[in-house]
């Protein structure tokens, strides 16, 4: 087992730091999401956008 540790300890270490790094962007996200802030950064202009009726779902409430 050792042996196999030694051999494989750089694949290791790399799959060690992605698995951080991804760790760290969906926990960035979620982050994110829980304050409401959102991808486009609510001042881009969004009328164009097509997702707009994702980014503000607020929006269709204010035009009823």
């Amino acid at each position: 087992m050792l042996q196999w540790l030694s051999q494989n300890i750089g694949t290791i270490a790399v799959c060690a730091v992605l698995l951080a790094v991804i760790t760290a962007i969906i926990i960035y996200l979620i982050r994110n999401k829980k304050q409401g802030k959102n991808s486009c950064n609510c001042g881009c202009g969004c009328t164009n956008c097509a997702m707009k009726d994702t980014c503000h779902p607020q929006n269709k409430d204010e035009s009823k």
